[in-house]
């Protein structure tokens, strides 16, 4: 059924009792929602549009560095993300594919319209959750001896439901509010209202909120572009997809779009330097931080004012539209500014509008109130995920919204939470900094925040999670036995490569001569006609290339982390009393009394909170144990 048109009935009268209730249907809400009906919690998805699920805000784009690893472990852990964009991506490419495994990253551009039906069809489809269009305006609450406890939601038109936990996944639309130079209006994205009545209710539970603020590039007609002498920028010629389920067989399923490359210049800059006090941001009417690492054209102009130029990527947003959206110049500049300087870019000199770009200002919860479930530790059954907790970035909030719906879930099924270490995946390193922070900006996932980014590759997302994943009830048996063919794969060929030995030199052994970074499988296979009878198919064969070359590395990985856990999982007793610990510095003493980590490793990933310190507060803590035990 076509999404726009399904009528979207509300629940039956059977149906207004859910173990558990996710609010918004965007890439959060999606995993969490499809999370904990996987896990057997009957579950209900609240939406404002019940036929804009998964709808891309932003860039119709999925992946990059880091975030194509979050993406990875989505799908090792039984998500939908990396299904959806193998079913809808128009453009695959692998990041960061000169550097070492460790640094790359799956990316593609997606069909905009594909993806948001495709995903509102899956979520339709899955058995034991009820869509249910609306907007939500405030908690039910059962006040319990110790805290408050949530029992349902209350939508805006008065319909109640009732359920054991809930997961929020507003997204931007915490009182929302969008700019466009002196502009203003309610609202998280464009056509769609901002939810006012749930941030005052966070409120009344008692949480902390902040304030941050998100942009978005104009969008333009691609029939208004000049890409003559434009650079092109193309897909990978034999791509990979992200979810390991997907088929090499009539992969990609669409036609491959191509990208352009401009760039921003002198004249660009001098138009927006001239209109900068028109900026909201600059105005002092935005008082919410913006990404750094996404920042707007604006402040890319005034922050680098050395820099002669910014590029600009013009990306198709899908097969059946002319919308093309301008990444690297979001704006919220006014509408006549935007047009008169994004015409100053080659290409764009004809430029036709189709939307123009706006800035958005919303609250999120600080994410120290968070417990590493994602669950909301003063208040019982209420779990966050996505931008709501400070986070920007689909990925961010796909992998946020997973934990979060299955917690959930199991939660209310008295099981053991779900909780991922920062050793064991990229979500687990997200999840980790986001509650032992206090974000000042939107965080984004980067591979430099990982650790052990060696280990924590997008190449081995399901060997690493997914039998924990299907242990827990999240993975098919599908996605456990695909896993356990590939490790006897890999076994078969690491044995007889230790059999096989090189025709010249020295006769080594093929599993050292894979080891040179300058062999490939592919160059074995055409000497070795034995290797080719293995049959390995392409991400088989980049798994075993990793491996053999990485062992040495990996190998003295493991060990790190072995010897790092003792010191990371040592809890800190509650109730700790940091500021009575002498020779802690003033800024340490501080920020522990404020954050409250409940692990020595959680400490010392508080910034400001040097290895001294961490030793000191390690002597304290064994002291307190050991007065405890006597």
């Amino acid at each position: 059924m076509n999404p726009s048109t399904h009528p979207h009935p509300s629940p039956p009268r059977e149906a207004l009792d859910f173990d558990v209730l996710v609010v918004g249907a965007g890439h959060a809400g999606i995993e969490a929602a499809l999370a904990s009906a996987r896990l057997g919690a009957r579950t209900g998805l609240i939406s404002l549009r019940a036929d804009r699920v998964g709808e891309m805000s932003c860039n119709p784009a999925i992946g990059g560095l880091g975030k194509g690893q979050l993406v990875r472990e989505v799908d090792a852990l039984g998500g939908a993300m990396g299904r959806l964009a193998d079913a809808t991506g128009i453009q695959f490419r692998m990041l960061g594919g000169s550097k070492g495994a460790a640094a790359q990253g799956p990316r593609c551009q997606s069909d905009r319209h594909l993806y948001r039906e495709a995903a509102t069809a899956l979520v339709h489809g899955q058995s034991g959750l009820v869509c249910i269009e609306g907007s939500a305006e405030r908690f039910l609450t059962a006040t319990g001896t110790r805290a408050s406890r949530i029992v349902g939601l209350v939508l805006a038109d008065g319909r109640q439901y009732s359920a054991k936990a809930v997961v929020v996944t507003t997204g931007t639309f915490l009182r929302a509010i969008m700019h466009t130079g002196t502009e203003q209006k309610r609202g998280g994205r464009a056509g769609e209202e901002s939810a006012e009545g749930l941030a005052r209710d966070l409120l009344r539970l008692g949480l902390r909120l902040g304030r941050l603020k998100t942009g978005t590039p104009p969008r333009l007609a691609q029939d208004s572009i000049d890409w003559t002498g434009l650079e092109l920028q193309l897909g990978d010629e034999q791509p990979l997809p992200f979810s390991f389920a997907t088929s090499m067989a009539g992969f990609p399923a669409l036609p491959q779009l191509a990208c352009a490359v401009t760039w921003t210049n002198a004249s660009t800059h001098a138009w927006i330097r001239e209109h900068i006090h028109l900026a909201p941001m600059y105005a002092g009417r935005i008082q919410g931080v913006g990404p750094r690492y996404c920042p707007s054209v604006e402040d890319k102009v005034m922050r680098f004012a050395d820099k002669e130029r910014h590029q600009v990527f013009l990306e198709p947003e899908g097969l059946s539209t002319d919308v093309v959206y301008v990444n690297g110049i979001s704006t919220s500049l006014p509408a006549p500014v935007q047009e008169a300087f994004v015409r100053t870019v080659a290409g764009l000199e004809r430029a036709r509008f189709l939307r123009h770009g706006y800035a958005v200002e919303y609250d999120f919860v600080l994410p120290a109130q968070l417990d590493h479930t994602l669950a909301v530790e003063k208040v019982a059954g209420l779990f966050l995920a996505g931008q709501i907790n400070g986070t920007s970035g689909y990925e961010e909030a796909a992998a946020q919204g997973l934990v979060a719906g299955a917690n959930a879930a199991l939660w209310i099924q008295d099981r053991e939470p779900f909780v991922l270490a920062r050793h064991q995946a990229v979500i687990g390193v997200l999840v980790d900094d986001l509650v032992i922070s206090q974000p000042s900006e939107p965080y984004r996932m980067f591979t430099s925040r990982c650790e052990h980014r060696l280990f924590l590759r997008q190449d081995n997302a399901d060997r690493r999670l997914t039998r924990a994943a299907h242990a827990l009830g999240l993975t098919s048996d599908a996605a456990l036995e695909r896993v356990q063919h590939k490790e006897a794969r890999l076994h078969e060929a690491r044995a007889l490569l230790s059999q096989l030995r090189e025709s010249q030199g020295l006769g080594k052994p093929l599993l050292e001569v894979l080891k040179r970074p300058d062999v490939h499988w592919c160059d074995l296979e055409r000497e070795h006609p034995q290797l080719t009878r293995l049959g390995l198919d392409t991400q088989t064969a980049q798994a075993l290339e990793v491996d053999v070359k990485y062992a040495g590395y990996i190998d003295h990985e493991l060990e790190h982390i072995e010897r790092i856990k003792r010191q990371e999982y040592l809890e800190i007793p509650t109730g700790f009393d940091f500021l009575s610990i002498e020779g802690l510095a003033s800024e340490a003493r501080s920020k522990l009394d404020q954050l409250r980590p409940r692990t020595l490793g959680a400490a010392g990933r508080i910034a400001g909170v040097r290895p001294p310190d961490v030793a000191l507060l390690a002597m304290h803590v064994e002291r307190r144990r050991r007065t405890a035990s006597r």
